[in-house]
């Protein structure tokens, strides 16, 4: 599926991903994937729905909705390169996720953000309903300390 916004597009076939972007950007630039392995990045790609971000065919973007495509879904692993970031371009990023014809009435779509809950609370995401029914095994570290190949 491919949608056009103001000379961007975003994709979700996986054939156009720069994977090697995305790794990097992951690897390098994120503060929750530091250390993450090409191989992984891979493997993470084929089992999501992914959303690539382009202008003029070079990938300025990415998402990611990890889904049953019926009950649930999981956002992660968004991301506006440096050099586009400031012009709204993660709102393109949402609006294609949100129209995406395997999202729609989905009973729980979470995802986990320390620095943008102004953009995602736009599209309707709020607070978790009740904190305490939500557990979580969470290993920060696990690309540093393992071979994740």
């Amino acid at each position: 599926m491919q949608w056009q916004f103001d000379g961007y597009s975003v994709d979700t076939d996986i054939d156009k991903l720069d994977i090697e972007c995305i790794h990097q950007f992951l690897d390098k630039e994120s503060t929750w994937a530091n250390g993450i392995s090409k191989p992984l990045v891979e493997k993470s790609i084929r089992n999501s729905i992914n959303f690539g971000l382009y202008r003029d065919f070079h990938m300025v973007g990415y998402a990611r909705v990890i889904t049953d495509k019926a009950t649930f879904a999981n956002m992660v692993d968004v991301f506006v390169m440096r050099e586009e970031q400031g012009k709204g371009l993660s709102h393109y990023l949402m609006q294609a996720i949100d129209a995406h014809p395997d999202l729609q009435n989905i009973r729980r779509f979470t995802l986990a953000t320390w620095t943008a809950k102004f953009l995602y609370e736009k599209y309707g995401f709020t607070e978790l309903n009740n904190p305490s029914s939500m557990m979580e095994r969470y290993f920060p570290n696990i690309y540093q300390e393992n071979n994740n190949d």
